[in-house]
């Protein structure tokens, strides 16, 4: 899932100022998941909104909303009536979620309430750990399953780098090195011998770096 991080409050409300009556809106989906922009971060953002404004001496009324999914069409459209009557719209979605509100009410003035940061997973209560980098061209069959793009803070295709110690990165003592668990994992397979074959170059051309990337499903779109 896509996790994002709250944006620093003094930054939310430097972009507000001069709003009259603000909308704030959340996603149901991935944020809601990482407690950042479900329901409940939309009234406790909405309600520190007024509060700030009212002690500044300049109130801002502010209506509070959700959807399901901010990045599909059909889920937006049913705030279309409340964005109009608002002078901005603040979206505690990721990014995509935030420019297809944008992109839908062009005459809108939409903010970004979050900071889109990786696509991860939990591991524990409150700590999410990335785990993909959405590089296009996935190798994580021949690494038990493990991504050394993500994982990795050197993003080696070839590893370990030698640096490691006791399990974790050197870059980072918190971080644990990922060709050490790769390792692991394809000695518990008994496939440790595919760690012999050298992996060639990574064409990034297929990852974020190419961008805007497109995916087409040829049997879904209208001829």
């Amino acid at each position: 899932m896509i996790v994002a991080d709250a944006k620093p409050f003094n930054e939310i409300e430097q972009m507000l100022s001069g709003c009259k009556k603000v909308y704030v809106v959340g996603c149901g989906s991935c944020v809601t998941i990482c407690h950042t922009g479900g329901e409940k971060q939309v009234t406790e953002l909405a309600a520190k909104i007024r509060l700030a404004s009212k002690l500044k001496g300049k109130p801002v009324e502010v209506v509070e909303g959700s959807v399901l999914r901010q990045c599909e069409w059909e889920f937006i459209e049913e705030t279309k009536n409340v964005v109009e009557d608002c002078d901005a719209v603040l979206s505690i979605a990721c990014g995509i979620g935030v420019q297809y509100m944008a992109e839908r009410f062009p005459n809108a003035r939409v903010f970004p309430g979050l900071n889109t940061t990786f696509m991860g997973a939990p591991t524990e209560q409150g700590v999410f750990w990335e785990r993909c980098a959405g590089c296009g061209d996935c190798i994580i069959s021949t690494t038990g399953g493990l991504c050394p793009v993500s994982r990795c803070a050197k993003s080696l295709l070839n590893g370990p780098c030698g640096g490691s110690q006791n399990g974790n990165c050197e870059v980072s003592e918190e971080t644990p090195c990922v060709w050490n668990q790769i390792y692991d994992r394809l000695d518990a397979q008994q496939l440790l011998s595919t760690m012999e074959n050298i992996v060639p170059p990574k064409d990034w051309r297929t990852g974020a770096e190419n961008h805007p990337r497109k995916m087409v499903l040829e049997h879904l779109v209208m001829k």
